[in-house]
């Protein structure tokens, strides 16, 4: 059985990051780990939060769990709060993957064509950093833009300039990448690229108007469950894009939509 270390912040008041994903990637029997990039109160949207970086926990965890020869079959990178946390993380990476551990990068920056609250260009220096040593990256269009510098087009884009804009990404040094919440001539898509088989694909998906806070957490998590699995990445991919549709539906009209999605509530849907 496959398990998999989340590398990722702790929310205490919303169901993102890591809280939203422990759950998922249970359920689909992965037994998971954790290694908190920070504790954070709650999503940064709420306007006032507290954070506690925890990079001094990160720097005395990793050295133990060497010396006891911990080893995953997976790890999966969210969200970096410091060049040295990232630094670690990525060296640890590194290392792990040389000894056949994939390495799954949400490059976690912003949406909508704009950073998130308290990101900088900084931290999107240290998400490429993430990036080089992924085998399998999934920013969504407008990190994808950040990342690589290129200038978004809220309007849309077309195939041929998503598989420039894959390429890009993949010029970083990543092996596999996704790029979720796309528009592609005039339809909304996630496209893909698969180093497996050089393939190129896009897979179209109706929106619900909206915006459901870690509904990014979810896709990665059902994502990688089935690709642990055995799955394909196409396969993989239009499974998520269904789920977080069918749990976004189900919660739709929810009154504070920053807390995120009860997933406890929606196991029956995975």
């Amino acid at each position: 059985m496959k398990q998999i270390l989340l590398v990722n912040d702790v929310v205490g008041y919303s169901k993102v990051g890591m809280v939203a994903m422990l759950p998922i990637l249970s359920y689909l029997g992965i037994p998971t780990y954790s290694l908190p990039t920070a504790l954070v109160s709650n999503t940064l949207d709420y306007g006032k939060f507290n954070i506690q970086d925890t990079t001094d926990y990160i720097r005395g965890t990793l050295p133990v769990w060497k010396e006891l020869g911990f080893s995953f079959d997976a790890i999966c990178t969210g969200l970096m709060f410091s060049d040295e946390q990232a630094k670690l993380v990525a060296g640890y990476c590194e290392e792990q993957g040389a000894q056949g551990t994939t390495i799954f990068v949400d490059p976690i920056l912003g949406d909508g064509g704009r950073l998130y609250n308290g990101m900088t260009e900084r931290q999107v220096e240290l998400m490429r950093d993430m990036v080089r040593v992924a085998d399998l990256t999934f920013p969504n269009y407008t990190e994808a833009c950040y990342l690589t510098g290129t200038p978004i087009k809220m309007e849309g884009i077309t195939w041929d300039e998503t598989r420039e804009l894959l390429d890009k990404l993949r010029s970083i040094g990543c092996k596999s990448v996704l790029i979720t919440s796309c528009k592609i001539d005039g339809q909304n898509a996630v496209a893909g690229y698969n180093h497996m088989d050089s393939q190129y694909f896009h897979l179209e998906y109706h929106e619900i108007p909206g915006l459901f806070h870690g509904t990014g957490d979810i896709f990665s998590a059902v994502l990688i469950g089935h690709l642990l699995n055995g799955e394909s990445l196409r396969t993989s991919t239009r499974t998520a894009m269904d789920t977080v549709f069918r749990m976004i539906d189900r919660y739709r009209d929810t009154d504070d939509k920053n807390r995120g999605i009860p997933v406890e509530k929606c196991l029956d849907l995975l």
